[in-house]
C-alpha cells in the first residue's frame, strides 16, 4: 500500500481491521431493498476504492458479495476483481469528510429524508464510474 492518505477501519468487536489508501473514486447513498436489509436502515452510504487499495485482517464471512466479521457480525465492506465498496459506517474516524457524488434507488427513499445536494440523483441503479 502506497504512502496516501490511510484511512482505517473495522468491525464492532475489532476482530476485522481493514485500510484502504487514497481517496475513493465513487461515492454514495443507495435506498435499494438489499441496501437497506444488509444495514437494517433507509439507506447504505458507501466509498468504492480501487482493490489495490484495501487491505484486511481477520476473518469475515461473505454472502451475496457482502462481507462481515464471522464472530461480531457488523457488515463492513463488498468486493469483486474491480472495486471494494465501504460502508461508510464501519470507518474509525467520523465524520469521514467522504461526500455522496450519487444517490441511487430515489424511488424507495424516505420522505423525511432530503435529497443529498450536488448529488446526482438516480431513480434506479446508479450507472458505474470505472
Amino acid at each position: 500500500m502506497s504512502n496516501a492518505f490511510i484511512r482505517t477501519g473495522g468491525c464492532l468487536c475489532r476482530a476485522v481491521r481493514y485500510t484502504v489508501s487514497g481517496e475513493p473514486y465513487k461515492s454514495g447513498l443507495c435506498h435499494c431493498t438489499d441496501c437497506r436489509q444488509a444495514t437494517g436502515s433507509a439507506f447504505l452510504a458507501y466509498a468504492d476504492w480501487r482493490p489495490e487499495q484495501f487491505e484486511y485482517t481477520g476473518l469475515v464471512t461473505t454472502f451475496r458479495g457482502r462481507s462481515f466479521c464471522a464472530v461480531c457480525g457488523s457488515r463492513l465492506f463488498s468486493r469483486n476483481e474491480r472495486q471494494v465498496e465501504i460502508y461508510l459506517g464501519t470507518l474509525d474516524n467520523a465524520p469521514s469528510r467522504i461526500k455522496p457524488i450519487d444517490e441511487g434507488w430515489i424511488t424507495r427513499r424516505e420522505p423525511w429524508q432530503h435529497p443529498i445536494e450536488e448529488a446526482a440523483q438516480h431513480e434506479r441503479d446508479i450507472p458505474p464510474r470505472l
